[in-house]
């Protein structure tokens, strides 16, 4: 496995896999077990516990809006929570401040909180803080890829690089990788030290590859965003069926990105598929 500068291309095609919720079956568990129960503990909203646990995992697993970065779902359900059932102070400045800040971090809101004074920063941020920890203390063995995805990798290593494209942390994604066998089939890892995952799939077009000759294998609408950004193909991993999609990846869709008849129909085929199930 090669980084970014390093990386040289040996095939004609390229197969990019975001990792978190798409090669690795993680997103769930950090959402139920850690996100969500830390927002509960935070703002005291144990009096509603099941119904707005239920909205958080709507809102970032199972909807459009899966994958989006967690500030933005946080100013999202809090506005929910402050409509419906009991007042969350600060609420209207935090989501202003969500869709105008030029980085949704925690450097960018605990700076926030310094500036205002406002107890929602310093609030969110605690959040924040706790979900890295309780997602830090997630037993290693609930970390683990999809069934199918070393097949899949396997099978797309034969006639394509196979790239790495995550949001995610390099380490943390290289640990979870190279513990289950996954990076024998990786020529190069980009994630958030690189950018944006547009910008990654842009990085690797400049090495050559024609743009239908590019695949990017993801779950969620950013993914979907990405590849269409940088004019390339796209495969989802379905929700709720990641299995049956991993399958269908080696099956169908691989062999019709080599031949050709992946783009048009078919790539239609599977965007519409891909946004009736997140409906």
């Amino acid at each position: 496995m090669k980084t970014l500068s390093e990386f040289v291309k040996k095939q004609e095609y390229l197969v990019c896999v975001d990792s978190d919720g798409c090669a690795m079956d993680t997103m769930d568990i950090k959402h139920i077990q850690c996100f969500g129960p830390c927002m509960i503990e935070e703002w005291g909203l144990g009096q509603w516990r099941q119904t707005i646990l239920d909205r958080w995992n709507d809102i970032n697993l199972y909807s459009m809006t899966r994958g989006i970065n967690r500030f933005l779902a946080l100013a999202m359900t809090l506005e929910e929570v402050n409509r419906d059932y009991c007042k969350i102070d600060g609420v209207e400045a935090f989501s202003a401040w969500t869709k105008e800040a030029d980085e949704l971090s925690n450097g960018s809101v605990g700076r926030r909180a310094e500036e205002t004074g406002q107890e929602i920063f310093k609030k969110a941020l605690a959040w924040s803080v706790a979900v890295n920890q309780a997602i830090n203390q997630l037993p290693e063995e609930k970390k683990v890829p999809f069934e199918g995805v070393k097949e899949g990798l396997r099978a797309a290593h034969k006639k394509a690089d196979v790239a790495i494209v995550s949001s995610a942390n390099l380490e943390a994604v290289l640990e979870e990788w190279q513990k289950h066998g996954l990076m024998d089939s990786v020529d190069v890892c980009l994630t958030q030290n690189v950018g944006s995952k547009a910008l990654c799939i842009s990085k690797m077009l400049e090495h050559g590859f024609p743009k239908n000759h590019v695949l990017m294998v993801g779950d969620a609408p950013g993914d979907l965003g990405a590849a269409e950004k940088n004019g390339v193909l796209y495969y989802p991993i379905l929700v709720r069926r990641e299995k049956e999609s991993w399958e269908r990846f080696v099956k169908e869709a691989l062999s019709k990105l080599l031949d050709g008849t992946y783009e048009g129909e078919y790539q239609e085929q599977q965007k519409t598929m891909f946004k009736e199930n997140l409906s």
